[in-house]
């Protein structure tokens, strides 16, 4: 039996809800398939141990989490810590001292799932944003001068790399090959004038490589729209940092809910874990009444199998997820049910 040592980080809100259910569908899937899973769960690493101690997780939490296969991860944020704060204190760092470059979120219309987008239908839409997710526009250069004065500056640097644009855009390239063929690369080099242009000349010179795979370039503001207008014709998407960010919640929102969207973050050289994570958020607004959505944090227990090379459980846990949806009537209220957490995975594992 093949072993996983996998780290859980349940974080903040509703990501302590969400992730039991996302493991009660792992422990089923993994005997059904004889697939070790050994966890070692980091309960208190949180905004409310960052408002206890000044740190969202020890000094030396990636050390912790150096040795596991993966990491699943529930949520961050809370009301009473700003969003920057939690995230450089727990998710970023994660995804930067483990170069997980690409953040990878499959986009799709499931059946039983109504988008509130008129032209996205079951069946039509199938999509995967692939963000570069370590530099770009989220760089840590820049800072802020004259602080509290008339004069107060704000800079924040972009930072574009040979190596950082190149390694996602083979990545990209190469889902593409192996998909439908079809790239489109998120752009702006008519109004940024030097890191855009970068951008589009990487991607004419990597397509290059992979003959196979027709692309184009849109400009975000279009490709913006056309996610809402033509959700179809899309089969990967590679944006940067702050591009991919915003794409891929535009059209988890085009495929219903975003409480139904997974995301992993990848290293995809495997030096180091990777980690998936549902990306609804810590939702304060519901967290503690049992009713979350836990769609987002199965779906990513999904793509860890994958990712550890069990696509056969991932795919019995997705075949759960379409029959759940389009085979029965038990929604979640985001969905426009009444049925609680426990409930809908209740009876996910009972299709399952």
């Amino acid at each position: 039996m093949t072993n996983h040592r996998i780290a859980l980080i349940p974080g903040d809100g509703i990501g302590a809800e969400v992730l039991p259910a996302a493991r009660r569908v792992l422990d089923v899937v993994a005997g059904r398939h004889g697939i070790g899973l050994t966890y070692t769960s980091y309960d208190d690493w949180s905004c409310e141990r960052y408002l206890r101690e000044g740190a969202m997780m020890p000094a030396d939490g990636l050390d912790r989490l150096r040795d596991k296969d993966a990491i699943l991860l529930g949520a961050v944020g809370h009301p009473g810590v700003p969003d920057h704060v939690s995230l450089w204190g727990l998710l970023i760092p994660i995804r930067r001292g483990f170069r997980q470059y690409v953040n990878l979120r499959p986009v799709r219309v499931f059946d039983g799932v109504d988008s509130p987008v008129r032209g996205a239908r079951p069946g039509e839409v199938d999509f995967v944003v692939v963000r570069e997710n370590v530099e770009g526009e989220y760089s840590e250069v820049g800072g802020r001068f004259h602080k509290g004065l008339p004069d107060e500056t704000a800079v924040q640097e972009a930072v574009f790399t040979r190596p950082g644009v190149t390694r996602v855009l083979d990545y990209a390239f190469g889902l593409a090959a192996r998909r439908g063929g079809r790239l489109t690369s998120a752009t702006k080099s008519n109004g940024i004038v030097h890191t855009m242009p970068f951008w589009d000349e990487l991607v004419a010179e990597r397509a290059a490589a992979f003959p196979g795979v027709a692309w184009d370039s849109e400009h975000i503001d279009a490709l913006a729209a056309k996610f809402v207008l033509e959700p179809g014709r899309f089969d990967v998407v590679v944006a940067s940092n702050l591009f991919g960010d915003i794409l891929s919640d535009l059209a988890a929102a085009v495929a219903g809910s975003i409480g139904i969207a997974p995301a992993a973050n990848l290293d995809p050289e495997r030096e180091f874990p990777s980690m998936f994570e549902p990306v609804h958020g810590s939702a304060p607004d519901i967290a503690g009444r049992g009713i979350a959505n836990p769609l987002g944090a199965i779906g990513a227990a999904a793509m860890m199998l994958d990712h550890l090379g069990h696509p056969a459980a991932a795919k019995n846990v997705m075949d759960a997820i379409v029959s759940v949806l389009a085979g029965t009537d038990v929604r979640t209220p985001d969905l426009g049910g009444t049925a609680t957490t426990a409930e809908f995975t209740d009876r996910l594992l009972a299709l399952l």
